[in-house]
C-alpha cells in the first residue's frame, strides 16, 4: 500500500472499514411479530461497528430494522420484518465494500499513471469457474452466465482463428465442428430474457419470486429447449450450460437483484467521525445532480422545473439493477478481450477432497469437456501444431543441409532438404509463407540436429586429447629415469650401511645376553635354596599343627554329635506327637461336617442366604446416606446457632438505641411549655401571612405548571442519560470481565500447550536416546561376533567371555591390542619372504586351531551349565535354610515398626493434650515452659529419625553377616527349622508364634517359651481326645462345650502374651538404646583407629574390647546373675579367640622378621661394597619395631590422587566388582560418586585435560557394561541410577556456576572445578540417567507383570463377595492364600521392598516420587486392559474388590508421604471403572451420572464394560442395549483416540531436579572394603 501511494493513516482506516463490515455480518436480527424486527440490546458486533465506523449505536440499530416512507404531505417511518432487515443489512455491507474497492483502484490508478501516453497494456483475468451446487441462487446464475461469454470468446479464438489461418495458408483441410454456445447466453441476455424478466419483475410494486418464475415457465419453456422446469417444484428453473445441467432456485433472486441500500442508513455514515469515510461517500453527493442524464443517452428532465429534486430520489429512482450492472460490465470486459491478444491456461483438480496423490478420471475428463480442451486437442491431432517460417527453417536448420543443397530460393531448398529428411509427405504441409508441422517432426529433426553436431565435437576433441596426452607421456618418461638414476644409487649405498650395522649390533647382543643370564642364574639358585628351606621347615609344622587339630575335632565333635542327636530326637519325638493332634483334630472336624450335613439341607441355607450380602451393602449405603443427612442437618443447625446469635447481638443494639429515644423524650416534655407560647405567637402571624399567602398562589400555581414541565422534561432526559450511562458501563465491565477472563484462559492454555509440548519433546529425547543405546547394544554385539569370527586364537593363550570375567578382559584388552598389533608387523616383515610351502603349512596349523578351538568352546558351555545348575541347587538350598531366619527377621522388624507407630501416637497425643490445655498460664503457647517442652520433643524426634536410619544401617549389616557366614557354617541346623516350618504349616498363628518363640530359643533369656507352646499345644488337644466314644445326640454339645472352653484358654494366652509383649518391648527400648551407645562409642573409636598406625591400631581395638566386656560383666553382674554367668563365660571364650589370634599374629610377626634377616643379609652379601657394614638384623628390628608416634591433623582439600596407570584398578574395584549388597549397604549413600567426583576435581587440579576425558569416558563405559551385565538386577540398577544422579548432581554443584554455587556453603564453593568446563559430559551423564532409569522401569514392570491381575483382580481380599456360595465351600482367606498365586500383599510387599532399596541407596526423592507414579500407572494399565479382556470380572462385587485394593494402595501411598507425587492420578481410570461396575445403569439420570463421572475413561471403554458388564445373582439386572446406546449418544461429542486398552509400554519422561549434597568433601573416608589404597588424600 505505501509503495502504491497510500499513507499509512488511510491504511488503518481501510482496515477499520473492513473490521467494521465483517462485524456488520454478524449482527442478529430477531423478530419483535410478523411485520417487525429487533436487534437485542447492547449487540457485541453492532457495538464495535459503530465504533470502528464512528457512528452512533441508537441511529444505526434504528435504521437497521425501520425506513422511511415519503409522502406528498408527510414522512412515515416504517418497521421493517427480520428477512428485509437482514437483507438490507447485507446490502449496505456490500456497498459500503464496493466503494472502498472503487477507492482503492482510484488510487492504484492515480498512483501508476505515468505522463507519457500508453499504447499497449497486459492484463491477467481469473475467470470465475463453472459452479453448480445442491442449492444454487443468483450468485451462481451470474458466475455461470460470465462462464458462457467467456467459453464463447474462447471457442472463437480458438476453434476459428486456427482454422482460418490453415486457410489463409492455403493447406488441404476439413473444418471441424464445434459446440457454439450463443443459444445459452440468447437465453439469458436478450430481450425477454432471464435478465430482462428479472429486472421487469423488480420494477413491479408487488413482484415475487414466484410470480418471476411463472413468467418464465410461460415465456422459455416451450419456445427455447435449453431451459426446462423440475418435475418436483414450482420455484426453480433448469438452464442447459455448455459444462451441464444446473437448476436455480427462485427464492431470494428479487431482493439479491434489487440490493437496494437505505438513504437513511447512508446518511448516518455520512455522519461519521471517520473521515476516511466521509470521504468515500462524498463522491456519491458530487455524481448526484438535479439533472442527470440516464443510461441511454437522454436527458432526465424534473416535473417542477424550479424546483431541485433530491439527489437521494433521484439516484433510487434510476438506480441499476444488480443483473444490469453485471452485464454491462461483462460486457466491457468481452470487448476488451476482443481488442486483445489471449492466451489461456486451463487448470484441472485432480480430486474435489482436496487429497494428496488422488487422481479422480471422470472428474479430470468432465473438466476437460466443460473447459472446451477436448475439442482443443481434437483440433491439435487433425492439424500442425508446430509452424516455421523458411527463414527460421533455413537457419535453424543449415547444418543439415550439404553446400550443394543450398539454392538462392529458401523456399525450395527447404522443400528438398524436408523430402529427404522427412520421408512421410503426411508429416508436413507448405503453406504460402510458413511451413507446418504435425506432432513430433519438430523433436525428430531436433535430434538429428544434435547428433550431426554431437559427431563434429567428438572429432574435434579426439584430436586435442592425443596431442595434449602424447606431450605428457613424454615428459613423465624422461623424469621416470632420472629419479630411478638417483633411486638406486641411494638404495646402493644404505644396504651397505645396513650389513656394517648389522654384524656390529649382532656381536655387542651376543656378550651383553650372555652376562644378564649369568647373572640371572646364580641369583635363581641361590633364592631357590632359601625359599625350599623355608617351605619344608613351613610344611613340618603344618603337619603338626593338623595332627593336633584333627585330634582335638574329633573329641569335640564326639560331644556335639551325641548331643545333636539326642536334641534331633526330641524335636522328632515332639513333631510326631503334634501330628497325632492334628490328624485326630481333622478326622473329628470330618465327622462333625457329616454330622452337620445330615442335620441340616444346604439348598435350605442357600434359599435363605441368597442375596443376603446385597442386601447388607443396600443397608450400609442407607446407612451411609442417613449419615450424609445427619451431617448436613447438624451443619444447618449450627448455621441457624449462628445467626440467632447475631439477630440478638442486632437486638441488644436496637434496645440500647430505644433507651436512648427515651431519654431524649424526657428532655423534649420540658420544652413543650416554650413552645406553646410560641404558637399563640405564631398564630397571628399566620392570619396575616394567609392574606399575603392568597395573592402568591395564585402567582405560584402559574410558574409550578411551567416549573413542573420543565422538570419533567429534565427528568426524562436525565433518565435516558443515566440509562445510557449504565449501559455503558455495563459493557465497558462486561468487555474488561471478557478480556480478562480471554487472557487468563488463553494463559493457562498456552502454560499446558508449553507443559505439553515439553513433555512430548522429552518423552520423544527419551525415545531417542533408548533407542541409541539398543543401536549401542547391537553394535557390539555385531562387533564382537566380527572379532571372534575373525581372529585366530594364539596356542597356549585362549581367552572366552565365559571363562574370564568382564574386569579381566578389560585389563587384557590394551595388551591383547598391543600384542596384536606387534603381531601383525612382525607377521607383514616375515610374510614377505614365506614360500608357499609355509603357507600351506601354516592353513592347515589354522583349521586344527580352529577345530580345537571348537571342541574347546563345546566343552566350555557344558562345564557351564553344569555349574549354573549346581549354583541353583545351592541357591534353593541357600533360600530354604534361611526361610526360617528371615521369618524371624521380619517379626522383630514388625514388632519394631508397631512399637515405632506407638510412640508416634503417643507423641501427637501428647502435643494434642498440650495444645489443649493451652488455658493455663504456665502451659500456655508463648510461655517459656511450654517453648523448652517442644524443643525437648523436636529434638527427640530428629534424633529418633536418626536412630530409625542407624537400625536400619546395623540390619542391613547384620543380613549380609548372616550371608557371608551361611557358607562358613558346617552345622545345618536351620535346615531342620525351614522343616519344621514345612511340617507345621496347618496350625495357623499357634505355628508362626511357635516358629518365633523356637528362632529365639538360641538366646539363653528365652529358654522358658517352647515350654509354653507345648502346653498350650497339650490344652488344645484335651477337648477332643474322646470323640469316638460319645453318642450322635451329645457331641455337639460337647464340641460347643470344647469350643468355648479353648476359647477361654486362646484368652488367657493371649493376655498372658500380651503382658510377656509388653515386657519384651521394655527390655528391647533398654537394648536399643544401649546398642546406640555402643554405636556412637565404636564410630568414635573407628574414626581414632583410622589415623592410627596398623600396629598401633591391633593395641587400641584390644583395650577398647577388654573396656567393653568389662563394663558388660558389671551390668550384668548388677541386673541379673544367671544371665552375667552365662555372659561370663561368652566373654572368657572371646578372651581366648582374642588371644589365640595375638598369638597367631605374634607367630607371623616373627615369621616374617626372620624371612627379611635372612634377605637382606643376601642383600647385603650381594652389595656389600656400596653399604655400610650394618648388621641386617638391627635394620629390620629398628625399621618394624612399632612406635606410636602422635599424628598432626591434616587439613585436606577433598581431593583424591591417583597415578594413571591405576585408573583401570579404580574403574574395576569402584563399579565393575562392587556389589550392592555386602560391601555397598554399608557405604554412605552415594560415596562412589563422591569418590569418582575427588578424583576427577584432583585432574582439574593438575589442569590435566587428558586425565579428565579418560577418567570420565572409562567412568560411563563402565556403568553401562556393568548395567548390561545385571541389568536384570533391581538393586544394581537403582543402586547405579543413584551414584549417576550424584555424580551429576556434584558436577553442577562444583561447576561454579552462580546459580548452583548459591546452594552451597563457602568451603563448598572454595572446591569448585577452577579449569574445565564439564558441561557437554553433564548432558553425556543427563542420558546415562534416564538410560538406567527406563531399564529401571522395564526391569520393575518385569518383577510387577505377573502380580498385578492375580492380586488386583483374582485375590478376594474381602470374603464373600464374589459370589452367594455356601459356608463350608468360600474361598480362605489371604492369609491362607494358594501356593504361587500374588495377593495385593505380596504387592503392596514388592512396591516396599522398591522403595526401602531406593531409599537405602540414597536416591533423590523426586526421582523416587516418579518411579512410584510409573509404578502405579503399570498397575492401573495392566488391571484395567484385563478388565476390559475378561466378563467373569465385571460385576458389581468385582468392582466392590477393586476400590478396596485401590484404597489400600492410596493408604501405601500416605503411609510412604507419596500422596503429592501424582501417581493417585494414575488410577483414576481404573477408579472410575470400578465405580462404574457399582452404580446404577438404567435411567436417563443414571446415564448423566455416568458421563460426568467416566470423565478418564474413552467411550470405547465404557462401552465395553457396560456390555460385559454380568449380574452374578438374581437382585442384579445386565445393562440394556437402549441405556448403551443413550450413553454412546451423550458420549459422541468427546475428542478422544478410538483405543480400548491402555498403553502399557508409554514411560513418562523422567527429570532430574537438582538436589545439592550438604556432604563436605574432605571429611570423606574410604572403607578398606573397597580395595582403594593406591588413592591418596589431598
Amino acid at each position: 500500500f505505501s509503495l502504491l501511494g497510500i499513507n499509512e493513516l488511510n491504511q488503518k482506516g481501510l482496515f477499520q472499514v473492513l473490521a467494521a463490515i465483517l462485524h456488520l455480518g454478524n449482527v442478529e436480527i430477531k423478530d419483535r411479530d410478523s411485520d417487525s424486527s429487533i436487534i437485542p440490546p447492547n449487540n457485541r458486533h453492532l457495538t464495535v461497528f459503530c465504533e470502528l465506523m464512528g457512528v452512533t449505536y441508537q441511529d444505526m440499530s434504528h435504521w437497521l430494522c425501520h425506513k422511511k416512507l415519503k409522502t406528498a404531505q408527510e414522512t412515515y417511518i416504517k418497521p421493517i420484518p427480520r428477512l428485509q432487515a437482514s437483507n438490507a443489512r447485507d446490502a449496505l455491507a456490500k456497498h459500503i465494500y464496493a466503494k472502498v474497492f472503487n477507492w482503492i483502484v482510484d488510487h492504484v490508478n492515480k498512483s501508476l499513471r505515468a505522463t507519457v501516453k500508453q499504447h499497449s497494456f497486459i492484463g491477467v483475468l481469473d475467470i470465475y469457474g463453472f459452479e453448480t451446487f445442491e442449492i444454487n441462487s443468483f450468485e451462481q446464475f451470474c458466475i455461470n452466465y460470465a462462464n458462457e461469454k467467456l467459453q464463447q470468446q474462447f471457442n472463437m479464438h480458438v476453434f476459428k482463428l486456427e482454422q482460418e489461418e490453415y486457410l489463409k495458408e492455403q493447406i488441404p483441410w476439413t473444418l471441424i465442428d464445434f459446440y457454439d454456445n450463443q443459444p445459452c447466453i440468447n437465453l439469458i441476455e436478450a430481450k425477454m430474457g432471464v435478465l430482462d424478466l428479472l429486472d421487469e419483475e423488480c420494477k413491479m410494486p408487488k413482484g415475487s419470486d414466484d410470480s418471476w418464475a411463472q413468467k418464465l415457465y410461460n415465456t422459455h419453456l416451450k419456445t427455447c429447449s435449453l431451459f426446462e422446469k423440475p418435475r418436483m417444484s414450482n420455484k426453480a428453473f433448469i438452464i442447459q450450460h455448455f459444462a451441464d445441467k444446473v437448476q436455480y432456485q427462485c427464492d431470494g433472486f428479487l431482493e439479491k437483484n434489487k440490493d437496494t441500500v437505505n438513504e437513511e442508513q447512508i446518511n448516518v455514515l455520512k455522519a461519521s467521525k471517520l473521515d476516511l469515510l466521509v470521504e468515500l461517500f462524498q463522491d456519491e453527493e458530487k455524481v448526484t445532480s438535479p439533472t442527470g442524464t440516464a443510461p441511454g443517452g437522454r436527458t432526465r428532465l424534473s416535473v417542477k422545473p424550479k424546483q431541485i429534486r433530491s439527489a437521494g430520489a433521484s439516484s433510487k429512482e434510476h438506480k441499476k439493477t444488480v443483473g444490469c450492472q453485471f452485464r454491462n460490465s461483462l460486457a466491457m470486459l468481452m470487448e476488451t478481450l476482443n481488442a486483445t491478444t489471449p492466451h489461456y491456461v486451463r487448470c484441472i483438480k485432480p480430486n474435489d477432497l482436496k487429497f494428496p496423490f488422488t487422481f479422480d478420471p471422470k472428474r479430470a475428463v468432465q473438466q476437460l469437456r466443460a473447459c472446451g480442451v477436448l475439442e482443443t486437442i481434437r483440433i491439435s491431432a487433425a492439424g500442425f501444431p508446430s509452424r516455421w517460417t523458411y527463414q527460421e527453417f533455413f537457419s535453424r536448420y543449415r547444418v543439415l543441409m550439404k553446400q550443394k543443397d543450398v539454392l538462392s530460393d529458401r523456399r525450395l531448398t527447404c522443400r528438398n532438404v524436408l523430402e529427404k529428411l522427412v520421408q512421410d509427405q503426411d508429416k508436413y504441409q507448405f503453406g504460402k509463407t510458413k511451413i507446418f508441422f504435425r506432432a513430433g517432426q519438430v523433436a525428430y529433426l531436433e535430434k538429428l540436429r544434435a547428433d550431426k553436431l554431437r559427431k563434429a565435437c567428438v572429432r574435434i576433441q579426439k584430436t586435442i586429447r592425443c596431442w595434449l596426452v602424447r606431450k605428457k607421456y613424454l615428459r613423465k618418461k624422461h623424469a621416470a629415469i632420472t629419479i630411478q638414476r638417483y633411486t638406486r644409487g641411494h638404495q646402493a649405498r644404505c644396504l651397505v650401511k645396513y650389513m656394517r650395522q648389522t654384524l656390529a649390533a649382532i656381536t655387542i647382543q651376543k656378550f651383553q645376553r650372555m652376562c644378564v643370564q649369568r647373572k640371572l642364574y646364580l641369583q635363581k639358585q641361590a633364592a631357590a635354596l632359601v625359599m625350599q628351606t623355608i617351605l619344608r621347615a613351613y610344611m613340618a609344622r603344618q603337619k603338626y599343627q593338623g595332627l593336633l587339630r584333627n585330634h582335638k575335632a574329633v573329641f569335640i565333635q564326639k560331644h556335639v554329635r551325641g548331643w545333636l542327636a539326642r536334641q534331633r530326637y526330641k524335636r522328632s519325638l515332639r513333631a510326631i506327637v503334634y501330628l497325632q493332634c492334628c490328624i485326630r483334630r481333622m478326622k473329628a472336624k470330618k465327622e462333625l461336617k457329616k454330622l452337620k450335613i445330615e442335620a441340616r439341607s444346604v439348598e435350605h441355607f442357600k434359599k435363605l442366604n441368597v442375596g443376603m450380602e446385597n442386601k447388607i451393602m443396600q443397608l450400609q449405603r442407607r446407612l451411609d446416606e442417613q449419615a450424609k443427612d445427619n451431617r448436613v442437618t447438624s451443619e444447618r443447625l449450627s448455621c441457624l446457632e449462628t445467626s440467632h446469635a447475631v439477630e440478638s447481638d442486632k437486638l441488644k443494639v436496637e434496645v440500647s438505641k430505644l433507651k436512648g429515644i427515651e431519654e431524649e423524650a424526657k428532655n423534649n416534655a420540658n420544652r413543650v411549655t416554650s413552645l406553646l407560647e410560641e404558637l399563640e405567637r405564631l398564630r397571628k402571624e399566620l392570619t396575616t401571612t394567609q392574606k399575603e399567602k392568597k395573592t402568591i398562589e395564585d402567582w405560584a400555581t402559574k410558574y409550578r405548571d411551567e416549573m413542573e414541565k420543565m422538570v419533567a422534561e429534565l427528568k426524562q432526559q436525565n433518565g435516558l442519560l443515566k440509562t445510557e450511562k449504565d449501559d455503558l458501563n455495563r459493557m465497558i465491565k462486561e468487555q474488561s470481565q471478557q478480556m480478562t477472563e480471554k487472557m487468563t484462559r488463553a494463559l493457562a492454555e498456552e502454560t499446558q500447550q508449553l507443559e505439553s509440548d515439553l513433555n512430548e519433546e522429552r518423552s520423544r529425547y527419551q525415545n531417542l536416546l533408548t533407542e541409541h543405546l539398543r543401536l549401542e547394544e547391537r553394535y557390539d554385539d555385531l562387533k564382537e561376533e566380527i572379532t571372534l569370527s575373525v581372529s585366530v586364537p594364539k596356542p597356549g593363550h585362549r581367552r572366552t567371555d565365559s571363562t574370564h570375567s568382564s574386569n579381566g578382559s578389560e585389563c587384557t584388552y590394551n595388551s591383547e591390542f598391543a600384542e596384536s598389533e606387534e603381531s601383525s608387523r612382525h607377521g607383514e616383515d616375515v610374510t614377505r619372504g614365506m614360500d608357499t610351502s609355509l603357507t600351506l603349512k601354516l592353513q592347515k596349523r589354522v583349521t586344527e586351531l580352529e577345530q580345537e578351538k571348537s571342541s574347546l568352546r563345546n566343552e566350555l558351555e557344558n562345564k557351564e551349565e553344569q555349574f549354573q545348575r549346581a549354583r541353583v541347587r545351592d541357591d534353593e538350598e541357600h533360600k530354604k535354610s534361611r526361610g526360617a531366619e528371615l521369618e524371624y527377621e521380619s517379626l522383630k522388624r514388625q514388632e519394631l515398626d508397631s512399637e515405632n507407630k506407638k510412640l508416634k501416637h503417643d507423641l501427637t497425643a501428647m502435643r494434642q493434650s498440650l495444645l489443649g490445655n493451652a488455658g493455663a498460664g504456665a502451659g500456655a503457647p508463648g510461655s517459656p515452659p511450654y517453648k523448652v517442652l517442644m524443643d525437648q520433643l523436636n529434638s527427640s524426634c530428629e534424633e529418633l529419625e536418626v536412630r530409625k536410619e542407624e537400625v536400619l544401617i546395623l540390619r542391613s549389616q547384620l543380613v549380609s553377616q548372616k550371608e557371608a557366614m551361611q557358607h562358613k557354617e558346617t552345622m545345618t541346623e536351620p535346615v531342620h527349622y525351614a522343616e519344621d516350618v514345612h511340617k507345621m504349616k496347618d496350625s495357623g498363628a499357634i505355628t508362626q508364634a511357635y516358629l518365633g518363640l523356637k528362632e529365639t530359643n538360641r538366646s539363653p533369656r528365652f529358654l522358658h517359651k517352647p515350654l509354653e507352646a507345648n502346653e498350650l499345644l497339650n490344652r488344645l488337644r484335651s477337648p477332643t481326645a474322646d470323640f469316638h466314644r460319645l453318642n450322635e445326640d451329645g457331641e455337639l454339645w460337647l464340641v460347643y462345650e470344647g469350643l468355648k472352653e479353648t476359647n477361654r484358654l486362646l484368652e488367657g494366652q493371649m493376655q498372658q502374651q500380651r503382658r510377656s509383649y509388653d515386657n519384651e518391648v521394655e527390655v528391647l527400648r533398654g537394648e536399643l538404646q544401649s546398642v546406640k551407645e555402643e554405636n556412637n562409642r565404636q564410630q568414635q573409636l573407628l574414626a581414632q583407629n583410622l589415623q592410627l598406625p596398623p600396629e598401633a591400631r591391633i593395641e587400641a581395638s584390644l583395650q577398647h574390647e577388654i573396656t567393653r566386656l568389662t563394663n558388660e560383666n558389671l551390668m550384668l553382674r548388677t541386673e541379673d546373675p544367671t544371665a552375667y554367668r552365662s555372659a561370663k563365660v561368652n566373654i572368657l571364650r572371646r578372651m581366648v579367640d582374642l588371644m589365640e589370634q595375638l598369638e597367631k599374629q605374634d607367630k607371623t610377626i616373627r615369621k616374617l622378621k626372620k624371612q627379611l634377616k635372612v634377605f637382606s643379609k643376601k642383600i647385603g652379601e650381594m652389595g656389600a661394597g656400596h653399604v655400610e657394614t650394618i648388621s641386617p638384623g638391627q635394620m629390620v628390628e629398628e625399621t618394624v619395631r612399632p612406635v606410636n608416634i602422635p599424628r598432626r591433623e591434616k587439613d585436606f582439600q577433598g581431593m583424591l590422587e591417583y597415578k594413571k596407570e591405576d585408573e583401570l584398578k579404580l574403574v574395576k574395584n569402584l563399579i565393575l566388582e562392587l556389589k550392592p549388597r555386602g560391601v555397598a549397604v554399608n557405604l554412605i549413600p552415594g560415596l562412589p560418586a563422591y569418590i569418582l567426583f575427588m578424583c576427577l576435581r584432583h585432574a582439574d587440579y593438575v589442569n590435566d585435560d587428558q586425565k579428565v576425558r579418560t577418567l570420565l569416558t572409562s567412568t560411563i563405559n563402565s556403568i553401562k557394561k556393568i548395567l548390561k551385565k545385571r541389568g536384570d538386577d533391581f538393586e544394581t540398577v537403582s543402586f547405579w541410577l543413584s551414584n549417576t544422579c550424584r555424580f551429576l548432581h556434584c558436577l553442577k554443584q562444583y561447576s561454579g556456576d552462580e546459580s548452583f554455587m548459591k546452594h552451597n556453603t563457602p568451603k563448598q564453593n572454595d572446591h569448585c572445578l577452577s579449569n574445565f568446563d564439564l558441561a557437554e559430559y553433564r548432558q553425556v551423564l543427563s542420558d546415562l540417567a534416564i538410560q538406567i532409569y527406563q531399564q529401571l522401569i522395564k526391569c520393575m514392570e518385569n518383577i510387577l507383570q505377573p502380580m498385578i491381575v492375580s492380586g488386583m483382580l483374582e485375590h478376594e481380599t474381602i470374603q464373600g463377595v464374589s459370589g452367594v456360595k455356601p459356608t463350608g465351600l468360600r474361598k480362605r482367606t489371604s492369609s491362607i492364600a494358594d501356593e504361587g498365586t500374588y495377593t495385593l500383599e505380596s504387592i503392596l510387599r514388592q512396591l516396599s521392598a522398591f522403595h526401602s532399596t531406593m531409599c537405602q541407596h540414597g536416591t533423590d526423592p523426586e526421582l523416587i516420587k516418579q518411579v512410584v507414579k510409573q509404578q502405579f500407572y503399570i498397575i492401573g494399565a495392566v488391571t484395567l486392559n484385563n478388565l476390559l479382556l475378561r466378563k467373569d470380572m465385571c460385576s458389581w462385587s468385582k468392582g466392590m474388590q477393586i476400590r478396596y485394593n485401590v484404597s489400600q494402595l492410596e493408604e501405601w501411598l500416605r503411609d510412604k508421604s507419596l500422596m503429592l507425587c501424582g501417581a493417585k492420578e494414575t488410577l483414576e481410570p481404573l477408579i472410575q471403572a470400578a465405580q462404574l461396575l457399582q452404580v446404577k445403569k438404567k435411567t436417563d439420570e443414571d446415564a448423566e451420572a455416568i458421563c460426568s463421572m467416566c470423565n478418564s475413561l474413552s467411550t470405547s471403554q465404557i462401552v465395553k464394560v457396560l456390555n460385559l458388564y454380568t449380574p452374578v445373582n438374581e437382585f442384579e439386572e445386565r445393562v440394556s442395549v437402549t441405556f448403551i446406546r443413550t450413553i454412546q449418544t451423550r458420549l459422541r461429542d468427546r475428542c478422544e483416540t478410538p483405543q480400548l486398552l491402555m498403553d502399557t509400554k508409554i514411560i513418562y519422561p523422567v527429570t532430574f531436579p537438582f538436589n545439592p549434597s550438604s556432604l563436605a568433601l574432605e571429611t570423606i573416608q574410604i572403607p578398606g572394603s573397597l580395595n582403594l589404597a593406591f588413592l591418596t588424600r589431598v
